[in-house]
């Protein structure tokens, strides 16, 4: 396990199993409702949840990386080295094709941290973690498809909105999104 000290507080990670599923779902729920749900309507927040989620590629590939606080899971987050840029099992339009390191993006993915952990580093642990394993495998870039309640913390560690879109959800609710990239 790899320790990082950040804002005084210790927080220990380790590369999800399929047995952190439920753990993982629950942690992705409370973050979605209680801090993204403060920032757009219900309409929004429906379009929000078809297009997020848990993918378990990124568990079956350990490449999703869990943070802990005292045995606590406060976060969770990786990164892909496939062409899916976002969304969970249940999202449509994924593409398990693997990316060609030096040429195409990595992907950061599904970054989730507790509602009551905010603020405190875990964010930028798992870009840093996310990062530095892209790197190691020949990845020159990253990309991430951002929301409203992530864009903040994606700016300040250096990735750029390249585009803004909307995506659509089957019952035809939109929610902004921005696709960011960084040069590693």
């Amino acid at each position: 396990m790899y320790l990082f000290i950040c804002t005084f507080l210790m927080f220990e990670h380790r590369i999800a199993n399929k047995e952190d599923q439920e753990n993982i779902e629950k942690l992705m729920e409370s973050s979605i409702n209680q801090m993204l749900g403060k920032m757009l309507s219900l309409d929004q927040l429906e379009a929000a949840k078809e297009s997020m989620g848990l993918d378990t590629t990124l568990i079956k590939d350990r490449t999703y990386f869990l943070i802990f606080s005292d045995n606590t899971l406060v976060g969770s987050g990786g990164y892909s080295a496939r062409k899916t840029l976002f969304g969970g099992n249940h999202t449509p339009n994924r593409s398990d094709d693997f990316l060609t390191p030096g040429k195409d993006a990595a992907k950061v993915r599904a970054m989730y941290t507790h509602p009551k952990w905010v603020r405190k580093g875990i964010g930028s642990l798992i870009l840093k973690l996310a990062e530095e394993e892209s790197l190691r495998l020949g990845f020159k870039r990253c990309e991430l498809m951002a929301t409203v309640s992530g864009i903040l913390l994606y700016e300040k560690r250096g990735y750029e909105v390249v585009e803004e879109t909307e995506y659509v959800s089957r019952k035809g609710n939109t929610v902004p999104m921005y696709k960011m990239e960084k040069e590693l």
